[in-house]
């Protein structure tokens, strides 16, 4: 159950760096910039997972779900489309509320590859890896939106 804490880490690891690296320079940061950046990763580690993880993702998709591999395919490219966004300035605003809209529209996804089984980023765990997944989900959107959209004032 290694993606979540991959998940995390490219979250938080923009962040930190900035941090440190400000403050070993007595300089000001952009926190609202470094947290889009590793919101931007994450984005990017779940576009690739469309790509890479495609038949886990398909089988993420109950078996009713008409054109299952083009739904994952364009759900990847909304998902890198987004990332892009995250790492663009004048896009970054609006990147962070798609994300916030793309977590609340594909966690069903989620809750239907937990219930079942589906081998693919702690699913097969079942229904204990919603006990994971739900507040790293909380974790995300909140994220997004008091890291990303809601304006912060530069720290030193």
């Amino acid at each position: 159950m290694i993606t979540p804490l991959i998940i995390l880490f490219l979250l938080s690891s923009p962040l930190v760096i900035a941090f440190i690296v400000g403050k070993h320079k007595n300089e000001d940061f952009s926190r609202q910039k470094f947290a889009a950046w590793g919101l931007g990763l994450a984005f990017l580690f779940f576009a690739m997972g469309h790509f890479v993880k495609t038949q886990g993702m398909i089988d993420m998709l109950p078996a009713w779900v008409p054109f299952r591999l083009a739904l994952v395919y364009v759900t990847g490219v909304i998902e890198l489309v987004i990332a892009i966004g995250l790492f663009l300035p004048q896009y970054r605003i609006l990147a962070a509320k798609m994300a916030i809209v793309v977590f609340v529209v594909f966690f069903p996804a989620n809750i239907y590859a937990a219930f079942n089984s589906i081998g693919l980023g702690g699913h097969q765990w079942g229904p204990v890896y919603l006990l994971i997944r739900l507040p790293l989900q909380i974790v995300l959107i909140s994220w997004a939106y008091f890291m990303c959209v809601k304006p912060i004032e530069k720290i030193k």
